[in-house]
């Protein structure tokens, strides 16, 4: 792939490629009603893909926030046209990578050294590009390291970035802008904390170490005296993505194992820690030669308050739901259904919602489940892309915490899905005393 010699930092040169990208768009909508004026049974299947490629590179090109929105709307897999799924989807492994004098300035300039003076060996050449940085892969005393380096002025362009995403985001989400003004807010806050390495390589230390007993699941060591506000180094695990080692075509009892592993790996923490690893792309992980799933990215971790944590997870694993007195309790609580809904706006919003609940806890009432079943799949993107249409959810509905809850659980059984795993789901339960 092509190396990025630069990045656009400032606010003005980041702006004026959302505007040139901006004009592109105008451009493909021109085309396309041009075509259909010729051609009235034409679809939107070409409009797509060339506004996908464009935004794609444009986003690309910025790193960062912007880059970011791309790779969460890729696993939101029922809000997006195909085209923008299949190229936003680069974003998750391979983004185009920075070049070496990039590198080695930044280096530069967090530590007043160039890697060959830090490390005995450093490859220019990046493994691995991403949204918020790249990896590389060095030595030091024997030790293979991977280093990953943050991209220069990714962290000091996210409000700004975010401020420009939100016409892109207009259109392509269709949400009110209350309900995308709170999207856009929790994001901000989890990016902010994604680009602060110390604190990523604080939590990667405590996180792996309350996670170390789980079967099958392995961390890297980190170094903090190798790592700075930009630069992490920590030890290099051999294995394979997700897409590379389904290719291998591994035995149904192994992607089993590797989809319990994943499936502890994220119960153990969200019901014994109350905190979760919540950024469950393929990117983040990797099946290891000795068949194990080895986690390599704590950098989005969100904690899930009590007043949350409670009637979210009783609504799915007890029988509240069977209650509706209980329900609705449980829904205002989360702020599902407002203090001035008139009883039938409470009603609608109880089927609705009782409806999705259902849906989403299947895996969670069963004590296992097979999650290579496209039915239930099916019926998720089904009711999201039914609700997406109703006026009624085009206002902003449900707490802040539901952004990165949800998301996290939907990626994580989208990866057991494109594992096609069956998993048992009574290993670690919700506990709501």
């Amino acid at each position: 792939m092509k190396e990025q010699k630069s990045i656009p930092v400032t606010k003005v040169e980041r702006s004026a490629k959302f505007v040139k990208t901006g004009f592109q768009i105008g451009g493909n909508y021109i085309k396309h009603y041009s075509k259909k004026l010729f051609n009235p049974e034409m679809d939107r299947e070409q409009l797509n893909e060339d506004n996908a490629t464009d935004i794609y590179k444009s986003l690309s090109e910025l790193k960062g926030s912007a880059l970011k929105i791309a790779q969460m709307l890729s696993m939101d897999k029922n809000i997006l046209p195909k085209s923008y799924v299949d190229k936003f989807t680069q974003s998750q492994y391979n983004a185009p990578p920075l070049s070496g004098p990039l590198i080695v300035r930044t280096f530069t300039k967090n530590f007043g050294k160039t890697p060959e003076n830090i490390y005995d060996s450093f490859n220019l050449t990046s493994t691995n590009a991403a949204s918020i940085g790249q990896v590389h892969q060095a030595k030091l005393n024997g030790q293979k390291l991977a280093v990953k380096i943050q991209y220069p002025g990714v962290g000091d362009s996210i409000s700004s970035d975010l401020k420009l995403v939100k016409p892109f985001a207009f259109r392509l989400l269709g949400m009110s802008e209350k309900e995308l003004n709170i999207y856009i807010k929790e994001v901000e806050e989890r990016l902010l904390e994604e680009t602060d390495y110390e604190l990523e390589v604080k939590r990667s230390i405590e996180f792996s170490e309350a996670c170390k007993n789980l079967d099958n699941v392995v961390f890297p060591k980190y170094y903090p005296e190798l790592s700075g506000k930009r630069i992490i180094s920590m030890d290099w695990i051999d294995g394979l993505h997700l897409k590379e080692f389904l290719k291998t075509n591994p035995s149904q009892e192994l992607k089993n194992k590797i989809g319990q592993a994943l499936w502890d790996f994220y119960n153990f923490q969200q019901h014994e820690l109350k905190a979760v690893h919540a950024d469950p792309h393929p990117g983040n992980f990797l099946i290891t030669p000795d068949e194990k799933l080895g986690v390599i990215d704590f950098g989005c971790i969100k904690e899930m308050p009590l007043d949350f944590y409670i009637p979210f997870f009783s609504l799915i694993s007890t029988d509240v739901i069977r209650d509706k007195a209980k329900t609705i309790d449980a829904f205002r609580k989360l702020d599902m259904i407002h203090t001035d809904d008139t009883e039938a706006q409470i009603e609608f919003y109880y089927k609705s919602y009782k409806e999705m609940i259902e849906l989403f806890a299947k895996p969670y009432i069963n004590t296992s489940f097979d999650f290579s079943k496209n039915e239930f799949f099916e019926k998720l993107y089904e009711y999201g892309e039914k609700i997406s249409k109703m006026p009624e959810f085009k206002q902003a509905r449900g707490v802040k915490h539901f952004i990165y809850v949800n998301r996290t659980n939907f990626g994580l059984y989208t990866i057991l899905h494109e594992l096609k795993a069956t998993v048992k789901t009574d290993t670690f339960k919700p506990r709501l005393n």
